[in-house]
């Protein structure tokens, strides 16, 4: 079983459009999370013909602490055996599901792959995922210069119990999924693009963070491994 897990903040632009490109690609035992953060916004009235329709789409509230405790939430209640991770404004290209699911069969504990990255119109800039974050394994690397998308990457449900629950003061999610997916097992890169990550100046991740707090975060990261 398959859970695809949305964590959603004022989504109500791009969900509907993200949601619809997911949805064929799940069989009928599988499942969509939609951790709504702002439950009192329009985000399920986006969704709500949907929900309605489509007994694998299940709608759950956030807790109103940020992006990191919604996909945390998300993830807490999902129930399948291979977990997705999706933002609320990308496009899932077709094969994504198929790709992803032959790479856990060759014995992934976590899998990324490519993205095109594009507008808010959906026009590609040229510019890709794995070519911007610079994308490889390695812990050390990834400590210091994350290249973990969290939008492109799956991993097995086997998983929480090491990733679960997330750490205090943790700078993104994706980061420690991938770093405890590396600890335990093995983690594979898909080199084709799967997603139109869109960005459009209203995406809910990324931050002018200090210095200071970048430091203290691989710091922070770099403790939680240990333990």
């Amino acid at each position: 079983m398959i859970s695809v897990v949305l964590a959603a903040y004022k989504g109500e632009k791009y969900i509907a459009e993200q949601v619809k490109s997911i949805l064929p690609q799940l069989g009928e035992n599988d499942e969509l999370v939609i951790s709504d953060d702002f439950p009192q916004g329009k985000t399920y009235e986006a969704v709500e013909d949907i929900i309605n329709s489509d007994s694998r789409v299940r709608y759950i509230q956030g807790k109103g602490q940020g992006l990191i405790k919604n996909f945390e939430n998300a993830i807490s209640n999902a129930k399948g055996d291979y977990i997705f991770l999706s933002d609320q404004d990308d496009i899932w290209l077709d094969g994504k599901v198929k790709a992803v699911m032959a790479e856990f069969d060759k014995g992934a504990l976590v899998v990324m792959h490519n993205a095109d990255i594009v507008d808010g119109e959906l026009k590609k800039t040229g510019e890709t995922a794995f070519g911007v974050n610079k994308a490889g394994t390695g812990i050390i690397r990834n400590i210091i210069k994350n290249s973990y998308q969290g939008s492109c990457m799956a991993f097995s449900a086997e998983l929480n119990k090491y990733i679960l629950p997330f750490p205090e003061n943790l700078p993104m999610h994706d980061q420690w999924i991938g770093l405890m997916g590396e600890k335990h097992g093995k983690v594979s890169l898909i080199e084709d693009s799967y997603l139109l990550y869109r960005r459009h100046g209203e995406n809910a991740s990324g931050n002018g963070s200090t210095l200071m707090q970048k430091i203290k975060w691989r710091l922070a990261i770099a403790g939680s491994l240990l333990k």
